[in-house]
């Protein structure tokens, strides 16, 4: 297949995401290569560690291949919609919970579902160029692939600010919040990418590469991004979505520039999505368990994908890029949160 290469070198299982030109973005065929090559190597007693990996120098992930989704859910194929979903979900929730180590060389865009398939994992390595983000808001659908699952262990003010503005992150802010551990250097990243392989080969290759991770280790800089949601935590401490977008309304109108800079970003974003996310983060905060956290994005995927503002958002930002959608509704007291609390209850009672 062209878009990924599965290999195994030494004792590693190598991961390597191969569409460059679309940022890795990931298919169908791509989801499944991973899940089939994981479920192989769990069994494979030569392979004791995994190695994720992407090609080209933009980035290792910039999310699923939305575009192909946007145009099944057009044409009302529900059926591959779902399952793309099902399978992807699937593939977060086996790279989380794998008995062997991962490794995930986060370097470059690591967005969506690219965060889907390395945050997940057991040690996940940024660079300096490592920009991470979850814009799902911004294109009709909400913040899926288990993200949840790891930002509850964050303050939910650091996660809704993330989740809800789509804001790009560096480095250092994607370690406070969990997605990453550490931030090696750029060139430093080839070499290290050697030596994780050897250490599949260790007698205990969890202390080899947790030692060798350490001794690339540089300091990432201070978390502008969490600062300033830690700043702006009463805020985020609201009810609602609604009630949320109206506190960073008024601190920006009393002249707060990062609750004004926070408006901008989240006001033109889908209200429904807002809504959601705020939903489903909130359940996830209680639920604690990947799985289950896994199940409540399958459910509201479902919904969401097959809503008109996921076709809407992505016409607006990746097919037409007049960055100009008309959402349906427009206002987020006109969200239908009862509709949304229903997808996550059926959910639940499926669970």
């Amino acid at each position: 297949m062209d878009e990924i290469s599965i290999s195994i070198e030494g004792g590693c299982g190598i991961i390597r995401l191969t569409r460059p030109r679309a940022i890795n973005a990931l298919s169908a065929e791509m989801i499944g290569a991973v899940r089939y090559a994981l479920d192989e190597w769990d069994e494979n007693d030569d392979v004791r560690a995994v190695l994720i990996e992407g090609e080209g120098e933009k980035g290792l992930c910039a999310g699923g291949d939305v575009r192909r989704t946007r145009e099944m859910a057009m044409a009302g194929d529900t059926r591959p919609v779902f399952s793309f979903f099902a399978d992807e979900y699937d593939m977060n929730g086996l790279i989380a919970t794998y008995r062997k180590p991962i490794v995930a060389l986060q370097h470059g865009i690591v967005m969506g579902g690219g965060i889907g398939i390395s945050s997940h994992a057991r040690y996940r390595i940024a660079t300096p160029s490592s920009r991470f983000a979850m814009p799902e808001a911004a294109i009709g659908f909400f913040c899926d692939v288990g993200v949840n699952a790891i930002l509850y262990q964050a303050s939910e003010a650091r996660a809704l600010a993330f989740l809800l503005s789509g804001q790009t992150v560096g480095a250092a802010d994607a370690i406070a919040l969990g997605l990453t551990d550490t931030m090696v250097p750029e060139d430093a990243l080839a070499d290290l990418r050697g030596r994780v392989i050897d250490a599949a080969q260790a007698g205990d290759p969890d202390t080899a590469i947790t030692a060798l991770i350490q001794s690339e280790s540089i300091d990432a800089g201070a978390a502008d991004f969490c600062a300033l949601s830690d700043s702006l935590a009463e805020i985020f401490a609201a009810p609602d979505a609604e009630k949320i977008v109206e506190g960073l309304l008024d601190w920006s109108e009393d002249g707060d520039p990062g609750a004004a800079a926070l408006y901008a970003s989240i006001a033109r974003h889908c209200p429904t999505s807002l809504v959601a996310i705020v939903l489903s983060h909130r359940r996830a905060r209680h639920k604690r368990d990947v799985r289950a956290i896994l199940e409540d994005d399958l459910a509201l995927a479902r919904h969401m994908a097959m809503r008109p503002d996921f076709a809407e958002g992505v016409r607006a930002v990746l097919v037409d890029k007049d960055k100009a959608p008309k959402w349906e509704p427009a206002r987020l007291a006109d969200v239908d949160v009862t509709a949304l609390q229903r997808v996550l209850g059926a959910a639940e009672a499926v669970g």
